[in-house]
């Protein structure tokens, strides 16, 4: 049986590649096709590839109970990051030596100037700061006392950008997510009850039966999107929450919403961190702790609210009364480019600042120890960040990724009503041109040239309208995927089988409004294969499309490329260069153009039994000639569809490994030891007279304050960072 087997598959892959090369890209892709399909959830990645990355589920992949969350304090000390050029002669410090502590139940903000390190920082606590060849990462991070390699917590990360299918309800983004995400909730009751339960929880009720939106169509607020994307995020109760600038983009009325809710987050026991810039008073005042950030260095960590302006009145640096202290703060540690003397002296009031705050942390002392096998754990490494346990079944995923895809393709009305339009002004535009043409010998060039723009047509519609909608749908597949939602091979297949119903109704609307008007060949076998034909190519086209938008990073370059790589295709697609006059290095290239063998194959349909007039012995007579001038004549429509789908099979299995290839990869941490032979100083042994002479602080009232210079006795900060130390 395995040798007839092998048998029938050899003869059957001959059969459809013809021979030589098309041979071996046919067995190719069949192999990865049977991979795609037959490829398992998620599961544990080789450990070669991802032994440094944190499971991130300590709970078998089943989500803990709404409202209860695993406690985690995150301590990081001496964090370094730097940037080198290409020659690496020159090196930018990202970050310099920030340490800090985050604790649950308790909301930390990280704040500064742009360009101060704030996303950075919130990257590398995260594992999510973009690997690079050009980075180097060094530091100690550890979750509730070990290791972040041996990291085992469950953490949410909400970035900057909300991107969602737009065409879903935030009820439906949920409940689909809660499907994707925690296949233990099998009914149907219970997972309803957990998605009104983080409605209630985020506010998001009164727009639950709302459509997302997006630039096309109007949606939720902003605010409502941002609480969206936690809700996504909450979905496995993570013990820690990141959010990168929260606020951004919104009015002050949805910014102070967003910070109430992560407010409300941290009071139930999550571990709160956000980067945010210049927060408005009442934001502030929701901050348990802050950060403070300038040009990569830290210049004060620890409680928020009045302890840090206490703390900078000691060098005279008072805030003036009904000033949002944020904004005090922020003035307070950015560099004035207004002229040459107040950079010089802006940053020397920073350096003294900076300086101030590293000499009382000059060295953190862990309550929990950390040991040299634990640090050889942590040597520097890109991988991927991956989830290692599997989310559900592979049909059970390809049912309900169909489902979504569906709904969003069939409910994208702006984009169905432009490509209708399109389809059926470009008809009527060809069909004018072309009006009714005859079988004169000056036909054959006509019917020609209308079957290659018909081919050129059908092709770019499809190649553009995806290439400018997936390289935006492939961030949220990235970030999905991440989470461990399901695999790429369900995602992929749904994507083509929901897309055929929308998919073949335009080339359709193309061809019966063209052919009528045309008049080309009049019989309906003919204009179901025409139709069939420029479908076909409509859908490989697409699939090129989608290759182009795994290659490139964003939807400008894929718009770029595309309709460059489509010009080649079309320049051999048969009615230009014949195939026989094609040089030889070229060759390859009309065997893999779309356009070429859609262009064939509606020239068999159109010219095969054709009749034209003819006055000289030297005139085509048949239709049968006709093709044998453009070397056609020997071809059979079944051949040019054979061809057609190849390609297309190709363009998928391409888009597949490019996926694949280019998941996100992260820089990992280089753990660097702490010096265990030098002495451990506690903040509490500063006094106020030791702290103000390591500042040599300019004139008070650069900084808006005429007020004299303060020295309280009772430091404030030092509780913060040393909790249990000896």
């Amino acid at each position: 049986m395995v040798v007839f087997g092998g048998k029938k598959a050899r003869q059957m892959v001959a059969g459809f590649g013809g021979s030589g090369l098309g041979q071996v890209v046919v067995a190719v892709a069949v192999s990865l096709l049977v991979r795609i399909f037959s490829a398992p959830g998620p599961a544990l990645s080789p450990e070669n590839d991802y032994d440094d990355v944190p499971d991130n589920d300590s709970h078998g992949g089943e989500a803990l109970p709404s409202g209860k969350v695993t406690p985690v304090t995150i301590r990081w000390n001496n964090i370094n990051c730097s940037l080198s050029d290409k020659s690496s002669k020159f090196v930018r410090f990202l970050l310099k030596n920030v340490s800090g502590e985050a604790k649950p139940g308790r909301l930390l903000a990280i704040m500064g100037p742009s360009g101060s390190g704030k996303t950075t920082l919130l990257n590398v606590l995260a594992g999510q700061l973009a690997a690079s060849p050009r980075l180097h990462l060094t530091g100690l991070l550890e979750f509730n006392g070990k290791p972040s390699t041996n990291n085992t917590y469950k953490f949410a990360y909400v970035r900057q950008e909300d991107l969602f299918f737009s065409q879903l309800t935030v009820r439906e983004t949920l409940s689909l997510a809660t499907e994707l995400q925690l296949p233990n909730i099998s009914s149907a009751e219970e997972r309803d009850d957990y998605v009104n339960n983080l409605l209630f929880k985020l506010g998001l009720v009164s727009c639950a039966d709302t459509n997302v939106g997006d630039s096309k169509v109007r949606g939720i607020s902003g605010g409502e999107k941002k609480r969206l994307s936690m809700a996504c995020e909450l979905l496995a109760s993570p013990s820690v929450i990141f959010a990168d600038e929260p606020t951004t983009g919104l009015d002050a009325f949805q910014a102070e919403k967003v910070m109430e809710t992560l407010q409300k987050l941290a009071q139930d026991g999550h571990t709160v961190i956000c980067s945010i810039h210049q927060p408005r008073g009442s934001v502030y005042s929701k901050f348990d702790d802050i950060v403070l950030l300038t040009e990569g260095s830290l210049v004060y960590a620890g409680p928020a609210h009045d302890e840090p302006l206490a703390y900078f009145s000691k060098f005279g640096y008072h805030c003036p009364d009904h000033v949002n202290p944020a904004e005090f703060l922020a003035d307070l540690i950015s560099v004035d480019y207004s002229s040459a003397d107040s950079v010089y002296s802006s940053k020397k009031r920073i350096d003294g600042l900076v300086e101030s705050f590293s000499h009382r942390l000059s060295t953190v002392i862990y309550a929990t120890p950390i040991t040299i096998d634990d640090l050889s754990k942590g040597r520097t490494k890109v991988s991927k960040r991956t989830v290692a346990k599997k989310k559900g079944g592979w049909w059970k995923q390809f049912w309900l990724l169909l489902r979504r895809a569906w709904m969003q393709a069939s409910r994208d009305a702006p984009t169905n009503k432009v490509r209708a339009r399109m389809s059926i002004a470009s008809a009527i535009i060809f069909g004018s041109v072309f009006w009714r043409m005859g079988i004169s010998q000056t036909s054959i060039q006509d019917r020609m040239g209308l079957l290659q723009v018909t081919a050129i047509n059908t092709a770019m519609a499809a190649l553009t309208k995806t290439v400018g909608v997936f390289p935006k749908e492939r961030a949220i597949v990235d970030r999905e995927r991440a989470k461990g939602s399901y695999s790429l091979g369900p995602y992929l297949f749904s994507k083509l089988l929901a897309e055929i119903p929308i998919g073949a109704a335009f080339p359709l609307m193309f061809g019966a409004v063209l052919y009528p008007m045309a008049r080309l060949h009049p019989t309906l076998l003919r204009f179901g294969k025409f139709c069939g034909i420029v479908t076909v190519e409509s859908f490989a086209a697409s699939a090129m499309g989608l290759t182009v938008g795994a290659m490139v990073p964003t939807t400008e370059a894929a718009m770029a490329v595309g309709p460059s790589l489509m010009t080649v295709f079309i320049v051999f697609g048969g009615y230009y260069v014949n195939p026989e006059n094609t040089p030889i290095i070229f060759r390859w290239i009309p065997s893999v153009s779309l356009i070429r063998w859609a262009f064939q194959g509606l020239c068999i349909n159109e010219f095969s039994g054709l009749q034209f007039e003819h006055q000289h012995s030297f005139d085509v007579q048949t239709g049968e000639q006709a093709l044998e001038r453009i070397s056609f004549g020997k071809s059979r429509i079944m051949d040019t569809v054979v061809a057609q789908n190849r390609i297309l099979l190709f363009w998928y299995c391409t888009t597949y490994l490019l996926l694949e290839k280019n998941k996100p990869k992260y820089q990992q941490l280089e753990t660097t030891p702490l010096d265990h032979d030098k002495p451990h100083l506690k903040i509490e042994e500063f006094n106020s007279k030791q702290v103000d002479q390591t500042l040599d602080a300019p004139p008070v009232n650069q900084v808006g304050s005429n007020q004299p210079q303060e020295s309280p006795e009772v430091d404030p900060v030092g509780p913060f960072m040393l909790e249990g130390a000896k």
